[in-house]
């Protein structure tokens, strides 16, 4: 792919992805509502909001594949949700329809599966209905929904990422079950890029505590080479680590479950 779209390039994940996403001969088009800072060789800046459906035409134009991350990545208020996560989602999935634009890789979340708990029968598939735990993790169940939609009527190759805890290390106890490293972001990333058909698949680490399936990202290509037990030692502490016995400890989303319902929630 020789042009690839990403939009919220500034953000964390667009940031850490740009350096991992560069390939002689490819330029990569990055797209924020702020200026994306020291773009460098092979990287085109375009400034503009996913729900200004005349920039999202334009950012589209000539591009090969989009990497959609734009978005409110935490919980809020209804209407803004709706607003940058739903109605931005269908914005760049309708324009890259109708500019053909072939493939298009959706940064989908935890969230929208957040009320899966743990079960001892083996790890939680990626293909687990959506059970949003809150309006952010409903925003990205109707994310994957628009996503099959733009599928199943244009034939759009559409991959859904369900990503976990994003970061450089784990930063909690917790977090060594749901992290995904920033060079296993990348290896998702790519391996989504070159997928066909519709799939939604786990974004998490090959982590000796995970309880999320790895299998559909393996049908993809998806072979992630970091493990966070790395960094266990550090996080838990004293010889029992912390307790994670509880409910919430226990579901996909985690405080998410029992956070209120659009009030943001830094986590």
């Amino acid at each position: 792919m020789t042009r690839l779209l990403v939009t919220g390039a500034a953000g964390s994940i667009g940031t850490d992805l740009r350096p991992r996403l560069a390939r002689p001969g490819r330029v990569l088009r990055l797209m924020d509502l702020v200026p994306v800072p020291d773009p460098g060789p092979g990287e085109e800046v375009v400034t503009g909001s996913v729900t200004d459906r005349d920039a999202v035409a334009a950012a589209v134009a000539g591009v090969d594949a989009v990497v959609h991350l734009a978005g409110i990545p935490d919980e809020a208020p209804w209407g803004d949700i709706v607003a940058a996560n739903v109605d931005g989602t269908q914005a760049v999935l309708d324009a890259a329809a109708r500019a053909g634009v072939g493939h298009v890789v959706l940064a989908s979340s935890n969230h929208a599966a957040g009320f899966h708990t743990r079960d001892a029968a083996g790890p939680l598939p990626a293909t687990a209905e959506p059970r949003p735990d809150t309006f952010y993790g409903w925003s990205k169940a109707a994310l994957e929904a628009l996503g099959r939609l733009y599928h199943d009527r244009c034939g759009t190759h559409v991959v859904c990422l369900r990503i976990g805890s994003w970061a450089q290390r784990p930063g909690d106890a917790r977090a060594l079950s749901t992290w995904i490293s920033p060079d296993d972001g990348g290896r998702l990333v790519e391996a989504a890029l070159a997928a066909r058909g519709f799939h939604t698949v786990w974004g998490v680490s090959a982590n000796t505590r995970r309880w999320w399936s790895l299998d559909e990202g393996a049908a993809l290509g998806y072979h992630p080479l970091d493990d966070a037990e790395a960094h266990a030692a550090g996080l838990l502490g004293d010889a029992d680590g912390p307790d994670l016995t509880g409910p919430v400890h226990h579901r996909v989303g985690g405080a998410f479950t029992v956070a209120p319902l659009g009030e943001r929630l830094d986590s």
